[in-house]
């Protein structure tokens, strides 16, 4: 989508949005490509070794026989479908089918516990989800308190409760005409976090992968180029896979690699990069960073022509770490789960500036303002906002109005994160004005997990932050007041870790847990978390957990 030219103003100059009005991510992302050529979409390297090359071709027909068997079981457009699967081929059908035929795609992160699983499928009012074995028996406890879901479909063959995924799609037709969608038809809801209550779901339509593609072409170094592969770690149940790989590598017809990665190993991924000849890569903050951390790492042989990275801002250590370790600049971008990829930095237009996580993406009006929306001179700290209408801005939150509309100031869409912009548009990350958790490249929300560890007899208060950590960005850690008679110890602080880890997510439980007699609160009682996490932050206290 971006235009050609070899300066950043050459090409912001010339850039106009193309938003047809009438769009189908499932169409332009599939069916475009699906000429009879036999052109790769997907390389599945299987957990075994084994590798599976799929063609648009296969993907087509594959989504169309899903499409047909979801609409003879009853889901309708409009309907809400869970894709509760890690980086496997069904994942990338299950989302195509869904957009086919009108329904609204629900990405879920396998390593979501039972509540944080039956939140977001009760609170979207899912109709279908499917899935895996591991998502089954997640599944089985809660199903009985989702009324609204009446089918689940199983890649791993049928289970109790659960169709036969492939079965089911082996039984229907090729033949299937996708839904004329208008550009602002819903399309997915992406579950982001918040700091207080319970995670929303932002609401996008058709249009937000036009408007992703200039914000995933520049940090790539102007992707596509020929001999293009792009592959992740990120799981595509987040927007980093989901919309800033696997959907726009698709539109464009580049292949992408998938793999399930239950953990992640950097010589293996070094590795694995270097056997598909990766040549394009999103690579959050802590992976670098982890990679970093082995001897040599160009021994290798990974030569990508592109990394992204995204999360935090990359200091010169890292951008120099880079270059040797895989011959290219490191690329950064910006922007948060309601309006992703404003801003980002492009190796082939300009000069990397350390602490300075790029400008403005061709197409997006970003600035900083006051809590007014009043744009504020160069140089002020304020905060990142976003002008509207803008396709990659979400729709709104699923069933929230309300904190819709506290999103905005006016036109502009405030973030939450603060930051300043020198007289060249170049923009600096200060820090959030809220509490969100930036760990490991998740956003964690601290409200879910506070709710959880309340549900501990053990435990009367409880405040959750973020403390800086040189591998993860934050450390996830937990205040905790103790209830009447009991003791405030290293066998409870690994039991809390344990309530949080088994009921919401791996990735989210705390990993330190500070007790204290009293939590800072407001004349009204809400947490102070920044009077906290400012206290903690300078003294460092020890903590009993491990």
């Amino acid at each position: 989508m971006l235009p050609s030219g070899t300066t950043y103003e050459e090409i912001r100059a010339a850039f106009r949005w193309q938003v047809p009005a009438r769009f189908n991510i499932g169409v332009a992302c599939c069916d475009a490509w699906a000429d009879g050529s036999g052109r790769t979409a997907l390389i599945h390297r299987h957990t075994d070794g084994r590798v599976e090359t799929i063609t648009f071709d296969a993907l087509r027909a594959a989504t169309n026989r899903l499409a047909n068997a979801l609409i003879a079981h009853g889901i309708a457009p409009g309907d809400r479908i869970g894709v509760l699967l890690p980086q496997v081929p069904e994942a990338a059908v299950a989302h195509l089918a869904a957009y086919k035929l009108g329904a609204i795609a629900v990405p879920l992160f396998q390593l979501f516990q039972e509540e944080a699983l039956e939140f977001r499928l009760r609170d979207c009012g899912a109709a279908a989800l499917v899935t895996d074995t591991v998502g089954l028996a997640k599944l089985a406890g809660i199903r009985a308190r989702l009324p609204a879901l009446r089918l689940v479909l199983s890649a791993d063959g049928a289970g109790e409760g659960a169709a036969d995924l492939h079965a089911l799609m082996a039984r229907a037709s090729e033949d299937f005409t996708p839904l004329d969608s208008v550009a602002d038809d819903p399309a997915v809801i992406i579950y982001t976090s918040g700091t207080t209550g319970s995670p929303k779901g932002a609401l996008h339509g058709h249009r937000v992968l036009l408007g992703h593609l200039p914000g995933v072409e520049m940090p790539q170094d102007l992707f596509p180029q020929p001999g293009d592969l792009f592959w992740t770690p990120a799981d595509w149940a987040w927007i980093g896979g989901l919309l800033d790989v696997l959907l726009p590598s698709l539109f464009h017809g580049v292949p992408v690699l998938a793999h399930r990665m239950p953990k992640f190993e950097p010589e293996a991924a070094l590795r694995l990069m270097a056997e598909h000849g990766v040549r394009n890569a999103f690579l959050p903050p802590t992976a670098l960073k982890m990679m970093r951390g082995l001897a040599d790492p160009a021994r290798f042989g990974v030569r990508p022509r592109s990394i992204g990275s995204g999360g935090e801002t990359l200091g010169a250590e890292l951008l120099d770490w880079g270059r040797a370790a895989f011959g290219v600049t490191i690329n950064e971008f910006y922007g948060q789960t309601e309006c992703n990829l404003v801003v980002a930095s492009c190796a082939a237009l300009m000069p990397a500036r350390p602490g300075w996580m790029g400008r403005a993406v061709p197409g997006h009006d970003v600035a900083i303002v006051d809590a007014d929306g009043q744009v504020q001179p160069a140089g002020t700290l304020g905060t990142i906002a976003v002008r509207r209408p803008d396709p990659v801005m979400f729709l709104g939150y699923w069933g929230d109005p309300t904190a819709t509309a506290a999103k905005f100031a006016g036109d502009w869409l405030l973030t939450g994160d603060q930051g300043v912009m020198d007289e060249d548009g170049w923009c600096r990350f200060i820090g959030r004005e809220d509490d969100v958790i930036t760990s490991a490249g998740y956003r964690i929300g601290p409200g879910e997990i506070e709710d959880c560890l309340l549900r501990h007899p053990a435990v009367a208060m409880a405040a959750v932050i973020g403390l800086p950590d040189p591998l993860r960005t934050e450390s996830v850690t937990a205040v905790v007041v103790p209830a009447a008679g009991v003791l405030p110890d290293a066998a409870l602080a690994r039991a809390l870790q344990d309530h949080v880890k088994t009921r919401l997510a791996a990735h989210s439980y705390p990993r330190r847990v500070i007790f204290q007699d009293a939590l800072p609160l407001t004349a009204t009682g809400k947490v102070m978390r920044g009077v906290l996490r400012r206290a903690l932050t300078k003294e460092a206290p020890a903590c009993p957990a491990t």
